[in-house]
């Protein structure tokens, strides 16, 4: 799609992603996308903050949420950023989507079931949403990425009643406040058959009048717009009538998303009007 609500550089990210944040922009310039989000990941610590760091916005991280939701607070009440993605990338503070031997160490952690640990990330997803209250809510159902079926075949979170629970919890918070979940094509570039979040999820928020969104979650510019025609696929399947987008108010205006961004509107468009866009086109 024309609209991307993740997005990384190599030169905020230097560890996972490439190219520079200018050339990142440009290759999403070049392919026709109308609205670009840059959201690097925010430090996770005050030792790893630059001074001189003023980001449009960013994706935070809850690792140690005493630490992180003081510095989340204090990063939005001092510089004018105009969005953030709420994500959730560590369980019991290891990384769950590098590869599966630290994934398989924080299931180990959570009692040695997919179950197990599936509850409790979205425990901690509950957590930050609660605290954060994310406009955009990055890649919902990560956690699935190294588990022993990452495709969640015939239905498996219902299956799991603790985990069913939690998922419909967390998302009719998310649609009580507000916030924008996020199709996100980066599972299909890690070879997963389904974009996160699953069918399920995305029907059971559809079902709550959920607002969806579209993100490539690039980390360099080969994957700027990347998986967009399957992901166009899947949003025909799943039935979505309608995808939201942010826009900047006109300098002077405010906006009705959020109070702590008065110039950040919540805009829709049909999907008959998504798919006459310039970008199919090139």
């Amino acid at each position: 799609m024309p609209f991307s609500h993740h997005s990384h550089s190599g030169e905020f990210c230097p560890s996972h992603a490439q190219n520079t944040l200018d050339q990142v922009i440009q290759t999403a310039v070049g392919q026709g996308m109308e609205v670009f989000c840059l959201s690097e990941h925010m430090p996770r610590s005050e030792d790893e903050l630059y001074e001189e760091e003023i980001l449009v916005g960013f994706e935070s991280e809850w690792i140690q949420s005493s630490i992180l939701r003081g510095l989340i607070s204090d990063s939005l009440s001092r510089y004018p950023f105009e969005f953030f993605v709420g994500s959730v990338h560590h369980l019991h503070g290891i990384p769950i989507d590098w590869n599966r031997a630290l994934y398989s160490k924080a299931r180990d952690v959570s009692g040695g079931t997919d179950e197990r640990a599936f509850e409790d990330y979205f425990h901690l997803h509950y957590e930050m949403l609660q605290s954060l209250k994310p406009p955009i809510v990055g890649h919902f159902d990560l956690i699935r990425l190294h588990c022993d079926d990452p495709n969640l075949s015939s239905g498996r979170l219902q299956k799991w009643p603790g985990v069913w629970q939690r998922v419909k919890r967390n998302l009719k918070y998310i649609s009580t406040y507000g916030g924008l979940l996020e199709l996100n094509s980066g599972a299909l570039r890690k070879g997963l058959e389904i974009p996160y979040p699953t069918a399920e999820i995305c029907q059971e928020f559809l079902s709550m009048d959920g607002r969806i969104c579209l993100s490539d979650d690039n980390h360099g510019v080969a994957q700027v717009g990347a998986k967009y025609h399957e992901i166009f696929k899947y949003v025909q399947e799943q039935g979505i009538q309608n995808l939201y987008f942010l826009e900047l108010a006109p300098a002077g205006m405010t906006g009705g998303l959020d109070p702590r961004f008065p110039r950040t509107l919540v805009k829709c468009r049909s999907m008959a009007e998504v798919k006459e866009m310039e970008f199919w086109k090139r």
